[in-house]
């Protein structure tokens, strides 16, 4: 039981310093991509080629002073942020990063928990998270924190739902919904090959969920000025900014596992094939803030209801109707 406990705090501790870091350098690398899309250099100052920029931003962002409206509802707007980080954190926990390793002659996996209902988990939490943000621009007393907030809930009801669609599909293929079920599961084919439209349907929703470009509608830095976390500072915000690059290296990981056959691939071990896949989604996200102008929120609507819902569904009728004619 003490072997058991010591082993699971050492993997722990492990995840979570390793996705802070990413984290971290997840900044750096979006500056640095979007610095050369718009022919400049991006962070140069701190550190060769400005590598310990990400440092300087995080002691900058904590030592800030701390300001609160008065007219926020102090208890909320001091807990939405901090929802935010703890529901992206919350869904490290059950990803497979790899299969299993033997060290000194006990076989560990790459994994903190195995859950059986991990699909439903990862739908459950994500939810969780964009409260965070219709919480905070609701708690600041602000008009255009109040419209990011309502900006967000309405983008999260309508994405939402088809990106459970896609899961859906997925979980048809494969028979489970566990995550390291689904992984084994691939070790033939990837989910990519069986379930393509129901791939590019998890990555549109997955962008919309985490308000990434051009479905970053509930900040709107040229409409909202922020939106939602307008009136944050010092830590708090630094908690938001933290929380949205967290949130974007779970997707990366969540893509990986689903459609990309997670820790499968030849001659590298398996969590460097994991890494490979979710660095190459990570940076897809920052390619596509930089090419991609950002959509009218009558434009999003619309796209969610009117064609991402009805192919989502059809997708469905047409995996159960492959199923049944091949007998799978």
């Amino acid at each position: 039981m003490i072997e058991f406990t010591v082993i699971l705090l050492i993997k722990t501790l492990v995840v979570f310093g390793v996705s802070m870091l990413i984290v971290a350098y997840s900044t750096w690398i979006e500056r640095k991509v979007l610095g050369l899309v718009q022919l400049r250099h991006g962070p140069m100052r701190v550190g060769f080629h400005g590598l310990l920029q990400p440092l300087a931003d995080g002691v900058k962002g904590f030592m800030k002073e701390e300001v609160i409206p008065d007219n926020a509802d102090k208890p909320v707007f001091i807990i939405a942020p901090i929802i935010s980080i703890a529901a992206a954190l919350s869904l490290l926990v059950i990803i497979p990063f790899g299969d299993t390793v033997t060290i000194m002659g006990r076989k560990i996996t790459l994994y903190l928990t195995d859950l059986d209902i991990g699909i439903l988990y990862v739908l459950g939490i994500s939810t969780i998270g964009s409260y965070g943000a219709m919480l905070g621009g609701w708690s600041s007393g602000n008009k255009y924190g109040m419209m990011g907030a309502l900006r967000a809930g309405a983008q999260m009801i309508s994405y939402e739902l088809s990106l459970a669609l896609a899961v859906i599909s997925v979980v048809m293929v494969t028979g489970t919904l566990s995550l390291v079920g689904i992984v084994e599961s691939q070790a033939g084919l990837w989910n990519i090959v069986k379930q393509p439209f129901a791939f590019f349907l998890f990555i549109i929703c997955g962008l919309a969920e985490i308000n990434r470009t051009p479905f970053d509608m509930p900040e709107a830095e040229a409409e909202l000025a922020c939106g939602f976390n307008i009136e944050y500072s010092s830590m708090k915000f630094a908690l938001f900014f933290m929380a949205e690059y967290c949130h974007m290296f779970v997707f990366g990981t969540l893509v990986t596992t689903l459609f990309l056959g997670g820790w499968h691939g030849p001659l590298l071990p398996g969590p460097v094939w994991f890494f490979i896949k979710t660095f190459l989604v990570v940076f897809f996200c920052v390619w596509e803030r930089s090419t991609f102008p950002r959509y009218r929120y009558d434009q999003i609507m619309e796209l969610g209801w009117k064609v991402l819902l009805p192919f989502g569904l059809l997708n469905i009728v047409l995996t159960g109707l492959w199923m049944v004619i091949f007998n799978i």
